[in-house]
């Protein structure tokens, strides 16, 4: 069996992989700065950047290693809402998804030293409409400022405002276990 290394800081994306029962280390040495080509449909940013994460590797990958890489991004309208970066950000993420449907989009890239593959996840997300006391509420108290589009569904807010889910749960928390479990078994 090939070892399998995670290049994320994502908390989230370690507990997923937990899941699977796949043992893995954690290395996140890279040197890709996120730059996203000009004209990059909204769907395809994802995996401009974990690929762009995966060739940035630290080092070369040794014959029995498999690296996962992954990034998402929220997708309203045309709008693609990656980390906020401040308060004031997030607020603003929060008031364009209230009351509106938006795509969770990941792009997985899996690779060893002679193969490697990419793929998207796309989950549709329904949210309620929110109030501006209910967005500060979420915004202050929970700081969802290292999340796509400044929310995370296994919190609060996915309590009180997500009505509807079409795709995957996981893939709205940022890593979709299910499809990652069957790639990753063709790189072992």
């Amino acid at each position: 069996m090939k070892r399998i290394i995670l290049g994320s800081n994502s908390p989230r994306r370690r507990e997923l992989m937990q899941g699977l029962d796949l043992p893995f280390t954690v290395d996140t040495g890279n040197s890709f700065e996120e730059h996203v080509p000009p004209g990059t449909p909204p769907q395809q940013v994802p995996l401009v950047l974990s690929r762009g994460k995966s060739h940035g590797f630290h080092r070369p990958l040794e014959a029995d290693e498999v690296l996962v890489t992954a990034d998402t991004v929220v997708i309203v309208g045309e709008d693609v809402l990656g980390k906020p970066h401040s308060r004031e950000e997030a607020v603003a993420m929060l008031r364009e998804l209230s009351g509106r449907a938006h795509e969770v989009v990941t792009g997985v890239t899996i690779r060893d030293p002679q193969h490697e593959k990419s793929f998207t996840n796309c989950t549709r997300v329904h949210f309620a409409a929110l109030s501006p006391e209910q967005i500060d509420y979420y915004v202050d108290r929970y700081r969802p400022y290292d999340k796509a589009g400044a929310y995370a569904i296994q919190e609060w807010i996915g309590y009180v405002a997500i009505t509807g889910i079409e795709g995957s749960f996981y893939n709205v928390m940022g890593f979709p276990v299910d499809e990652v479990y069957r790639e990753l078994h063709a790189f072992l």
